[in-house]
């Protein structure tokens, strides 16, 4: 029995109430009821015929193709690959142009930055200039001690060694030495030896101040490396400078530092005086030539002055002989060249000590003293060092360049005492 009878059934159920036999008008009935239930039949049987031709209508398109079936599917392939490398590519592009947008705020934001930073330096900051000048180079560093007796009013002051120092010579090396001295007093002035060709001298050497624990608390040692040269101006490395207001004295100080740019500010130069020694110790004579001076103390109200050298012997610190050269007018870096003689026989040689002077010549008013060196077996630096040249260099002169020191300093240091006359020792001027 069909779907469509099974409703007819049911239907003239409904309407009879029984399962009886069926009259005239049940039987019109059911004719309408069943040409209305035929209708959505057909269209159901329609709609099953339609579904079932859309499979056969791709396959007739996929058949009418004028290429195989791989073909297709290998382009449809090839389709989705360059839309999937458009993608990735649109992707990556974004992402550039999000990364170059972030990197060129950031750029900006530093510019400003710098910009404001300048402005703040063309306006000045609240914190000291100190470095205002410096061209922080790296100058090497010093290892020094400090030690006070107060019982003696004694400051030892230690110079150990130098490490890493700048090099100053066109061979990429240096003759280093050190100056120490107390500041601002600056009674004397030590030098160590000159230690030749190296970048990283050891001294140990030690030099020995007289200063009272008053006078301590308001100085300063200054401890400055220079490069050694012979016939040119000595040129410095860096210096150190320690406070001595602020060091411990209970124990002894000893620490590497630093050395740092020198003092625009330093003690006033005196100038420079370049002298020649020779020995005869055959013949027991002592050869002093004046050479030259330059950049020499103003004395003169013109600015300038009327240099002369003295020329002094010493026999165990007892003053002797002395000569002096001519006057030079009006100029701060005469030229002498004069020579002077003396008779020190080989057994005394250690016990002379050679006094050079630089005064100011003045007609009417006492002549003024414009700078003092004095060279022997008790001088140090680059004075001993000369001494010492020229004893192991018999018989040939050496001349050398040395920087003019206060008479107070060189007074100070050697203290000669009243003058002896010496019959068998005379002097004699060529």
């Amino acid at each position: 029995m069909s779907t469509g009878s099974r409703y007819v059934i049911d239907i003239t159920r409904a309407v009879d109430g029984t399962n009886g036999p069926k009259t005239s008008r049940q039987n019109a009935a059911m004719m309408n009821i069943t040409s209305t239930a035929s209708t959505p039949l057909t269209s159901v049987t329609q709609n099953s015929s339609n579904s079932t031709a859309a499979p056969g209508f791709i396959d007739q398109i996929l058949h009418d193709l004028p290429f195989p079936l791989w073909a297709l599917y290998a382009i449809l392939a090839a389709g989705g690959l360059v839309v999937l490398v458009v993608i990735c590519l649109c992707i990556c592009c974004y992402c550039k142009r999000k990364k170059s947008r972030k990197k060129k705020k950031k750029h900006q934001l530093e510019l400003k930055g710098l910009e404001a930073a300048s402005g703040a330096a063309l306006v000045g900051s609240g914190r000291d200039d100190n470095g205002y000048g410096s061209n922080q180079k790296k100058r090497g560093k010093l290892l020094y001690s400090l030690d006070y007796q107060a019982t003696k009013t004694e400051l030892t002051v230690g110079i150990k060694q130098a490490a890493k120092l700048m090099a100053m010579d066109l061979g990429g090396s240096s003759d280093p030495y050190v100056k120490v001295y107390i500041s601002p007093s600056r009674t004397k002035t030590y030098e160590t030896k000159v230690h030749r060709n190296t970048l990283s001298p050891l001294f140990n050497e030690h030099f020995t101040f007289q200063v009272t624990r008053s006078v301590l608390a308001a100085s300063a040692v200054v401890m400055q490396v220079f490069d050694f040269n012979r016939f040119s101006k000595h040129d410095i490395i860096g210096e150190l400078r320690v406070d001595l207001s602020s060091v411990d004295w209970n124990h002894v100080i000893e620490e590497w530092l630093d050395l740092s740019d020198p003092l625009k500010c330093e003690p006033e130069d005196l100038g420079e005086i370049c002298i020649s020694l020779r020995y005869v110790p055959a013949g027991g004579r002592l050869t002093v030539v004046v050479l030259e001076a330059r950049n020499l103390k103003s004395m003169d109200l013109g600015g300038s002055s009327d240099p002369y050298v003295k020329v002094q012997l010493a026999l165990d610190k007892r003053k002797w002989k002395k000569k002096k050269t001519s006057i030079k007018k009006k100029t701060l870096s005469p030229y002498f060249n004069e020579s002077f003689s003396f008779d020190v026989p080989f057994d005394h040689i250690q016990r002379v000590h050679l006094v050079v002077s630089v005064w100011d010549h003045d007609a009417v008013s006492r002549n003024d003293a414009m700078g003092k060196i004095f060279l022997g077996s008790d001088a140090s630096g680059n004075q001993l060092m000369h001494w010492a040249d020229m004893l192991a260099n018999p018989r040939r002169p050496v001349g050398q360049w040395h920087t003019l020191l206060t008479a107070e300093q060189v007074n100070s240091t050697l203290v000669l005492k009243r003058k002896l006359a010496l019959p068998k020792m005379i002097s004699r001027q060529r």
